[in-house]
């Protein structure tokens, strides 16, 4: 998938201002409407400048697309790194936008924005309206969902100056992570919204949750993975080896001639919850080095007395 230069297309600069870009979009929707000019790349070109202004001319998006693309140039290979949104605050509640919505827009715009909620929820009685509802996707730990924390969450949150101009503003906000919530889940904070106008209520805010990467599991839902190291001797004979869990540190029964990759599931040490998740220890069988004199000779003791063919299977 290649970079898309929102910038180039609708060709203002990267400082420009939001007037700028909706003069800019208004002028180029105008030369390539299918309906104005019948050029057979018109409508292709009508589609990238629609989808340019889509981003552009929202702050929200705007932030976050200037943030990602920072050091790509137009054309090159692009895929957004894992947990790239978090802590951007986007307008409207937790609900997607409907597929046709993004129908028309290129692979790149649905990686970025694809999830991307649309909609509004200002409701107004009179002069008074209440606030839109806020979203925002936050990483957490496993072990914040394992056991529960209060962290201060960082959010950045688009502010269109009094010249037009589009900048970031971060505030700050100290959040209760309940026990055993799970990617995916949202956490709804009350009035922490778009103020409201008038006597109108302050929206709400809500917190999607994402798991950061963790150095040894993997979430599936409620349940954890972790990748077991085990010496060719204990997955042979069997035995108790130790395994790290977020809990602390268990013993584990490795079954005798286990092979690469076996799983052993511990129940009810995963992530908490009614029922827990469980924890599966994957096996991963590790080889000593062969660096010295005595381990090589060890190793064609094992070669010479073992006669082991792990091809066989394989008829070869």
């Amino acid at each position: 998938m290649q970079y898309k230069d929102y910038y180039a297309i609708l060709g203002v600069n990267k400082d420009a201002t939001q007037d700028d870009i909706k003069r800019a979009y208004r002028k180029l929707a105008r030369k390539y409407h299918p309906d104005l000019n019948k050029d057979k790349s018109a409508e292709d070109k009508f589609k990238e400048v629609s989808e340019a202004h889509e981003v552009l001319g929202d702050p929200e998006k705007r932030v976050a697309y200037d943030q990602i693309g920072k050091g790509y140039q137009p054309g090159e290979e692009f895929r957004p790194p894992p947990g790239w949104d978090s802590g951007f605050e986007f307008s409207g509640g937790p609900r997607q936008a409907s597929p046709e919505d993004m129908a028309a827009f290129s692979d790149f715009f649905e990686s970025l924005f694809g999830g991307a909620r649309t909609g509004r929820h200002t409701r107004a009685h009179g002069f008074h309206a209440r606030g839109e509802d806020h979203r925002a996707r936050i990483e957490i730990s496993i072990e914040d969902a394992f056991t529960g924390a209060r962290r201060a969450i960082h959010l950045q949150m688009p502010k269109v100056t009094a010249d037009g101009h589009v900048v970031a503003e971060e505030r700050t906000l100290n959040v209760n992570i309940p026990k055993g919530v799970r990617a995916g889940q949202h956490i709804h904070l009350k009035g922490q919204g778009a103020p409201g106008h008038g006597q109108g209520e302050a929206g709400d805010l809500y917190l999607e949750i994402a798991f950061a990467q963790h150095p040894l599991y993997h979430v599936d839902g409620r349940d954890l993975y972790l990748n077991l190291p085990v010496a060719p001797w204990e997955a042979a004979l069997g035995g108790k080896v130790k395994a790290p869990t977020p809990g602390g540190v268990v013993d584990v029964t490795v079954p005798a001639n286990s092979a690469q990759g076996r799983k052993l599931r511990l129940k009810g040490r995963g992530i908490p919850g009614n029922p827990p998740g469980d924890l599966y220890v994957v096996l991963q069988i590790a080889l000593p080095p062969s660096g010295s004199d005595k381990a090589k000779r060890l190793y064609r003791e094992m070669a010479d007395e073992l006669a082991f063919n792990p091809r066989a299977s394989l008829g070869v």
